[in-house]
């Protein structure tokens, strides 16, 4: 093959690779995002590279989109830490922990949370539950 049907077979072969990849896409693009059910937040620091964002609910239900809606709000550089509790069942000294999430906005979020710019990460406590 003379080298000008090898850059031609090369510039064919980068053009179907990018039209393939620009046409794929994953089941989570499909998907419709999850409604948050009412939530109330009772703290969020206004300032500093790591802020606390403390959220009530009163059910267990649908708490992954309750941290999306609250996490698409924040938007200012910091690293963000988000504690969902149920709005029963704590007491003074301790709250009743339903989930954690942070969220890294810029680089000093990045650099306060461990995870990349723009980068959630969610973690619901295994068996926590609202009283009734």
């Amino acid at each position: 093959m003379n080298r000008t049907a090898a850059i031609t077979a090369a510039a064919l072969a980068l053009a179907l690779a990018a039209t393939l990849t620009a046409c794929s896409s994953s089941d989570s693009d499909s998907k419709p995002a999850a409604k948050a059910p009412a939530y109330k937040i009772t703290h969020q620091d206004k300032s500093g590279n790591q802020r606390r964002v403390t959220v009530e609910v009163k059910t267990g239900k649908s708490l992954r989109a309750v941290f999306d809606d609250v996490a698409a709000k924040l938007t200012a550089p910091a690293g963000y830490f988000v504690e969902i509790n149920c709005a029963t069942g704590g007491a003074a000294k301790a709250d009743n922990r339903l989930a954690n999430g942070r969220k890294a906005v810029g680089n000093v979020g990045a650099a306060s949370t461990g995870l990349g710019d723009g980068k959630t990460d969610y973690e619901a406590q295994q068996g926590a539950t609202c009283p009734a």
